[in-house]
């Protein structure tokens, strides 16, 4: 059993790009229902990655928790979700 949960990381806003403090995540695309497929990224060594089905740049920042992101709207919950509806 994974001893953490995976941040989901969206941008419905349309940001240039994320500063997140993950190196590895979700990206949802869009708030739901205008979500494309969760997939998994994994920065790896590397600083900066790009969905390869929304184009957004997430750029790590290690000043930032791992559920944190800069601009501050972009993590996205299925709790959250849920209550919403």
């Amino acid at each position: 059993m994974a001893d953490h949960v995976t941040p989901h990381f969206q941008n419905t806003s349309g940001h240039d790009s994320i500063a997140i403090g993950a190196r590895e995540f979700m990206c949802i695309g869009a708030n739901p229902p205008f979500d494309h497929p969760h997939v998994f990224l994994d920065l790896g060594d590397g600083n900066e990655i790009v969905c390869p089905y929304c184009s957004t740049l997430y750029k790590f920042d290690a000043t930032l928790k791992p559920t944190e992101t800069s601009p501050a709207d972009c993590l996205w919950s299925p709790d959250t979700a849920t209550n919403a509806a």
